[in-house]
């Protein structure tokens, strides 16, 4: 049976009336085969996501208007895989609220996601020039470091594009101090060939693209493409979610991107090089022994 995830814009909700609602969509939803699994609730925001299997976005619909009222905005047919991917398959309230993992106590899930993007700089004209078999070595470098990057800042591999990864955080702040960890742990390396560009945007499941964090996707993606060979670039929402997490950005101001109607706000993440890395860099007076990278070894 099909997947699908709607959205409800509604500010003032409580947990009471979100639980009242969710109960009485579970009293009904066998009359149209529909089955209702669990929501997730932003409540800073007023909106709440609700996770249905139906036959039908009618059907879903005709559940919602009967047992309470809540129309959503939107809902949009979801791959399964896809909604694993971003939301994972964590535990549920009693009410049927979707809860944070790894997070102590009852911490419901507001949905927001940071999508951060890897890509090798000028990774077709690297194979030109130094073959297929170095090529492939400098892109297995890129995947261990930044697979070791995600594993220690809780972030989740989405997919593999070929020169790059697409990978979702639930903490904006995590994806920041991964996407330092990863350019840094690449400064240490010994090889000039691979160099790296990340971009990061964060957002909700269902935006005004017609898929799963489409939006989302489509400005890290055009953020990541934006940035130069070892710069991070982030969405104005990153930089806000970071605020208190001391992380420094550097505001570039207003930036037109391809597929974005309107100017987007980007900060680039100040992130400094292993001072190892630095003092090696910038003297060749004195004798230092420069780590290699861990995955270099």
């Amino acid at each position: 049976m099909p997947l699908y995830m709607d959205i409800h814009e509604l500010p003032g909700i409580t947990p009471e009336q979100l639980a009242q609602a969710h109960s009485a969509d579970l009293q009904i939803q066998k009359k149209y085969g529909v089955k209702y699994e669990k929501y997730w609730v932003n409540h800073k925001c007023g909106k709440v996501f609700c996770l249905i299997e139906a036959p039908s976005a009618a059907a879903a619909e005709k559940v919602h208007r009967e047992a309470h009222g809540f129309v959503a905005e939107k809902i949009l047919e979801v791959q399964p895989e896809v909604v694993e991917a971003f939301l994972g398959h964590g535990q549920t309230d009693s009410s049927g609220a979707a809860l944070l993992a790894g997070t102590e106590g009852q911490s419901r899930d507001p949905a927001i996601r940071t999508v951060l993007f890897t890509d090798i700089v000028n990774s077709t004209l690297l194979t030109q020039r130094l073959g297929d078999e170095r090529a492939m070595e400098l892109l297995n470098l890129h995947d261990t470091i930044v697979r070791r990057a995600l594993t220690a800042a809780d972030g989740q591999e989405i997919k593999h594009l070929g020169d790059g990864i697409m990978a979702s955080f639930i903490s904006a702040a995590g994806a920041v101090r991964c996407a330092s960890q990863i350019l840094q742990e690449v400064a240490r390396c010994e090889s000039s060939d691979l160099q790296l560009r990340i971009g990061a945007a964060a957002g909700e499941p269902v935006e005004h693209a017609n898929d799963i964090f489409g939006s989302t996707v489509q400005l890290a993606a055009r953020l990541c493409a934006q940035a130069a060979p070892s710069q991070i670039l982030v969405s104005n929402v990153v930089a806000e979610l970071c605020l208190g997490k001391r992380l420094k950005f550097q505001s570039l101001g207003q930036i037109s991107l391809k597929g974005f109607e309107d100017a987007v706000n980007v900060h680039a993440v100040e992130w400094a090089p292993d001072i190892s890395t630095v003092t090696a860099a910038s003297s060749r007076n004195f004798s230092v022994a420069v780590p290699a990278c861990a995955a270099c070894r």
